[in-house]
């Protein structure tokens, strides 16, 4: 196995391990916080699973304007938008679970998932 192949397949290699990591603390966390703090986890795997996808050896910026030569490689830009969109989506969700765990913990006292109640409708 050459190094130009174990350099290429390392991104992946990342996004593996960070999504085992995040999915492990998802599910042995005693914690409201870490749970959320862990869903992030799982969430920066993605991240690097799109930038690897993303990736173009000697890419350039996809931006074609005349006296640009045509025939060079230029980086998706459709990767780069459904990065920026994740990294929105993902601020977004872990605002609003954190500010459901303050709530929780403002009504209950705890931040424990096995301590918390069933929900009564």
């Amino acid at each position: 196995m050459s190094v130009a192949s174990v350099v290429a397949h390392a991104p992946y290699a990342v996004a593996v391990w960070l999504l085992g990591w995040g999915l492990y603390g998802l599910v042995s966390s005693r914690h409201l916080v870490h749970l959320v703090l862990c869903l992030g986890v799982v969430q920066t795997s993605t991240y690097v699973l799109l930038t690897a996808i993303g990736c173009v050896g000697g890419g350039v910026a996809p931006v074609f304007v005349p006296g640009v030569d045509p025939s060079v490689r230029a980086v998706d830009p459709v990767v780069q938008a459904m990065m920026l969109t994740d990294v929105v989506v993902e601020a977004t969700v872990v605002a609003m679970l954190l500010a459901l765990v303050v709530r929780v913990h403002e009504r209950t006292g705890k931040l424990g998932p096995d301590e918390l109640q069933a929900l009564r409708g």
